[in-house]
C-alpha cells in the first residue's frame, strides 16, 4: 500500500454494503477496485457501475486481484464466503490483502454514526 491510498474491494452490495460503499467512494484516500454481489441489480452494484467501478457476480474475481488489493471487505454475513476467500488467499500465496469481516464493518459504521448500526443480510447463499 502506498502511504496515501488504500486499494479496496467489497463483497456484498445490498442494504448492508451500500452505506459502506458510499463512504468508500467519497474518500479521496480510497481506490475502490471492485464490487461483487450475486444480484447484478443490487443497489451497490448499480452505484459502482455508475461510478465506473468494476462489478462482478463472482466474488473470486476480486480475490484474484492479488497483491494489487490492500483490503477485501466481506459484508455478506455468509461464513462460507469468508472461508473461500481465506482458502483462495492461501492457494495463491497472497499475504498482502487483508480480509475484513462484516463485524469490523459494523463496528466502524457504528463509530462513524455515533450509535449501533444494525447490518441487514439476505438469506441468499453463495
Amino acid at each position: 500500500m502506498s502511504n496515501d491510498l488504500f486499494r479496496v474491494a467489497v463483497i456484498g452490495a445490498g442494504e448492508t454494503g451500500m452505506p459502506l460503499l458510499r463512504k468508500l467512494l467519497a474518500a479521496p484516500f480510497v481506490e475502490l477496485l471492485g464490487v461483487a454481489d450475486l444480484d447484478p441489480e443490487a443497489p451497490g452494484m448499480r452505484l459502482a457501475e455508475h461510478r465506473g467501478v468494476k462489478t462482478t457476480t463472482n466474488f473470486h474475481d476480486l480475490a484474484e486481484l492479488g497483491d494489487g488489493l490492500d483490503v477485501l471487505i466481506d459484508v455478506t454475513g455468509v461464513p462460507a464466503v469468508r472461508e473461500s476467500l481465506r482458502k483462495a488467499m492461501q492457494e495463491t500465496g497472497n499475504h498482502h490483502t487483508v480480509i475484513v469481516h462484516e463485524m469490523v464493518v459494523q463496528l466502524m459504521l457504528s463509530l462513524l454514526n455515533g450509535e449501533l448500526v444494525r447490518l441487514k443480510h439476505d438469506t441468499q447463499d453463495y
